[in-house]
């Protein structure tokens, strides 16, 4: 009983250093958007923003994101109905850092063209790791404010003006270990508006390498145990 118990002792404090920690998500979602980027809506990750709003309007948001995670952005636009559209319209979703520089989008639909009987349009887009720091020349994301902003491209003039409605949300993968570098940037870019990440902006200590120094002294101290169980000598009755 007493080996069972410290197996199990041990086994519960692996499981618990190992585990990810969870995000912490506001209940009040934004219910519109802004128009340019002074004016975006400040948004949490895992928050579904919605806007009402017409075609041809620029809508705008923004959200944080800390070193060592990879921001994924996906919106979904209700399209009027069909018998008051005369044509096809292309959307598109355009994600910019704290100094309104363009990311790439590296997976993910950036722009769809939804036909005159579709009912909505979905668009997604993956943007690169965020790292701590980056050289001046450098178009890489840092950690900060994130600009989203969603419009359509290309409609008929007639059914410019029609009413829509958009739902945002920005989540984000902790790519933990496996992009783990060193360095800082020192403060956020433009993020005043924007609450911390629960990790920081410049990311958790946790990373892939603690996993495997924490999972591999489990492994020994399970190897300790279980080799003193099999050779200790039986007690004398």
């Amino acid at each position: 009983m007493r080996m069972k118990r410290v197996l199990t002792a041990v086994l519960l404090a692996g499981a618990a250093l190992l585990a990810p920690a969870g995000t912490a998500v506001a209940d009040d979602a934004p219910s519109e958007a802004g128009t340019a980027f002074r004016t975006a809506v400040a948004i949490q990750q895992g928050q579904k923003a919605t806007a009402n709003a017409s075609t041809g309007d620029y809508l705008y948001w923004q959200f944080p994101a800390g070193a060592g995670q990879r921001p994924t952005v996906k919106a979904t636009v209700t399209l009027p109905d069909a018998a008051t559209r005369t044509g096809a319209a292309t959307w598109r979703l355009d994600v910019y850092d704290g100094l309104r520089r363009r990311q790439a989008c590296t997976a993910g639909e950036q722009a769809a063209t939804a036909g005159q009987q579709a009912a909505t349009v979905a668009l997604t887009c993956t943007l690169r790791t965020v790292r701590p720091w980056s050289e001046r020349w450098s178009n890489d994301p840092l950690p900060g404010a994130y600009y989203v902003r969603l419009t359509v491209t290309d409609a008929p003039d007639r059914d410019q003006g029609l009413p829509v409605k958009a739902e945002v949300e920005a989540t984000s993968e902790d790519m933990g270990g496996a992009h783990a570098e060193g360095g800082e940037l020192g403060k956020p870019l433009h993020a005043a508006a924007l609450a911390e990440p629960d990790d920081g902006w410049n990311g958790s200590w946790w990373s892939g390498r603690w996993g495997w120094t924490v999972g591999g002294a489990v492994l020994c101290a399970l190897a300790a145990v279980g080799g003193y169980t099999l050779t200790r000598h039986p007690r004398r009755r």
